[in-house]
């Protein structure tokens, strides 16, 4: 489905932000990236569809290579890579609709897409998409209306608009609060189950990785340091990821902390007693 050859970014800058990445993804897949910042994880989503433009290797989507398309062919392939962003990437004086339909404007031409005609067919599949996502009261809202997860969610139906055979997701909970993180990472996951889709997510929070996805990558550098199940992520394999650290969470350093503070709390209490003895 999707295939990476010896993927190669290095930026103007002398920066290498791909090292030769190569990896195999199938159908229906929910796979996340994790790493540091700075580790590639946002260049290797944007490679795949050519945002970025790769300096070197392959990229093969159903077994064309994207990395050496251009032109009109490029633009087709597009159509079948759907593309989630982190700040929602929405129109904010469009409606939540038109936002939405905004994800067929590869199919309809330039003219159509200009005065937004869009056929009743591609309309109503906007709607039950709407539906699907629980945003059907809202479809005549301004983007700029809604709040946070809202927003989020006109963009996934945006992209499964563009009916995708691939679809990457770029930090989509960055600036959600847990619960909505959460509902969202479950929205995406249960519709890529429902329309067998390969999901590529880069996600900063380990724990979400962990819980939605079937398939997780590290990356380092650059570097693929480690390809496998949630299960298989240990402490030791993040600390290779992300460098030392107590992946415990701390608790049995907080204890002392908050002993030290019921200590502190006490004699401030006998000493507030003695002074009004």
């Amino acid at each position: 489905m999707l295939k990476l050859d010896n993927l190669v970014k290095k930026y103007g800058t002398g920066d290498l932000a791909l090292n030769g990445v190569s990896l195999e993804l199938a159908k229906g897949e929910i796979i996340a990236l994790i790493g540091p910042s700075g580790a590639g994880k946002s260049t290797l989503i944007r490679c795949v569809n050519r945002l970025v433009e790769p300096t070197s290797g392959r990229i093969l989507v159903n077994g064309n290579d994207i990395a050496s398309l251009r032109g009109a062919s490029l633009r087709r392939a597009r159509r079948r890579i759907g593309m989630i962003f982190q700040e929602y990437a929405l129109v904010e004086r469009l409606t939540v609709m038109e936002n939405v339909l905004s994800g067929r404007l590869g199919y309809i031409g330039f003219w159509k897409s200009w005065f937004r005609k869009f056929s009743s067919e591609d309309v109503s599949k906007a709607l039950n998409l709407l539906e699907r996502v629980g945003l059907s009261e809202h479809f005549d809202k301004r983007a700029d209306a809604l709040s946070g997860g809202q927003r989020q969610r006109v963009g996934i139906a945006r992209a499964l608009l563009q009916e995708p055979d691939l679809l990457l997701v770029d930090e989509p909970t960055a600036s959600l609060d847990p619960k909505t993180a959460r509902q969202i990472m479950r929205l995406i996951r249960e519709l890529c189950e429902e329309r067998e889709l390969l999901a590529v997510i880069n996600l900063h929070d380990v724990g979400l990785a962990k819980m939605f996805a079937d398939r997780i990558i590290g990356l380092r550098k650059g570097c693929v340091v480690f390809d496998g199940t949630p299960e298989m992520l240990t402490d030791g394999i993040l600390t290779e990821i992300y460098g030392e650290e107590d992946w415990s969470g701390g608790a049995e350093k907080r204890k002392p902390a908050a002993a030290a503070c019921e200590h502190k709390t006490h004699i401030e209490s006998m000493e507030y007693a003695l002074a009004n003895d």
